[in-house]
């Protein structure tokens, strides 16, 4: 499960680091406490050119009636995402890149009361999560525009994690990013091999601020 998480690099440096062509976005204020259905950024191409773009973070399938259950679609299981209805169309042609700087988790502490715990990268490269994107239109009205929205891919934990959740967002490593967003790769057993936990020593694990817990608070205090 990845249920919050941290994306404050300025957009011009995640478009170095990704190898983007272009940014899409300029309205896009950094957040260090990431919300489901909030706008992320995302890396994603298009027509041949990789463009960084903001995405509504819960994914509303095509063929949607409205937008209710998004905040329950900001994950998608690796293990099924290929079958799943919501996932199947976008996992074959709609693949991008979640940028992020880390996840938040939260572990029982003494008392019975939760510690929220960040997990960011040990180097302090920014963090490419598997995600999958979506266009939906409102079939109620002709004039909307189309709102796009992402999913972030999970998998089992890897050894670290595996005493604080059961499920991490899968990390992509830089050699993976043009074969996973090629639109046009349809190997799928090849696509599926990507989905596997990070390497133990990718990330790094600290207690932070109990104000991560109101999302509401989406400044760098929360890391303290």
């Amino acid at each position: 499960m990845c249920g919050r998480f941290v994306a404050a690099t300025p957009l011009p440096l995640l478009a170095t680091w990704f190898h983007a062509d272009e940014v899409r976005v300029d309205d896009l204020e950094p957040s260090w406490n990431v919300a489901p259905t909030d706008r992320v950024p995302a890396v994603a191409e298009h027509r041949g050119r990789r463009l960084v773009g903001a995405f509504h973070w819960g994914l509303v399938p095509g063929w949607a009636t409205d937008r209710k259950g998004a905040a329950g679609r900001i994950n998608a299981r690796a293990e099924t995402v290929v079958e799943k209805p919501a996932f199947r169309e976008a996992f074959a042609r709609r693949r991008c890149l979640v940028a992020a700087d880390g996840f938040y988790e939260w572990r029982l502490a003494p008392g019975g009361l939760k510690q929220p715990l960040f997990i960011g990268p040990a180097d302090g490269h920014p963090l490419a999560f598997a995600g999958l994107w979506e266009s939906w239109r409102d079939p109620a009205d002709r004039d909307a525009l189309p709102l796009r929205t992402c999913t972030i891919v999970t998998t089992a934990a890897n050894v670290r994690l595996a005493t604080v959740h059961d499920r991490i967002p899968v990390i992509l490593p830089p050699e993976t990013w043009d074969e996973w967003l090629d639109p046009t790769n349809r190997d799928v057993d090849d696509l599926r091999a990507l989905l596997v936990p990070a390497p133990d020593d990718l990330l790094e694990v600290r207690p932070v601020s109990t104000l991560v817990n109101d999302v509401r608070n989406k400044g760098a205090e929360v890391l303290a």
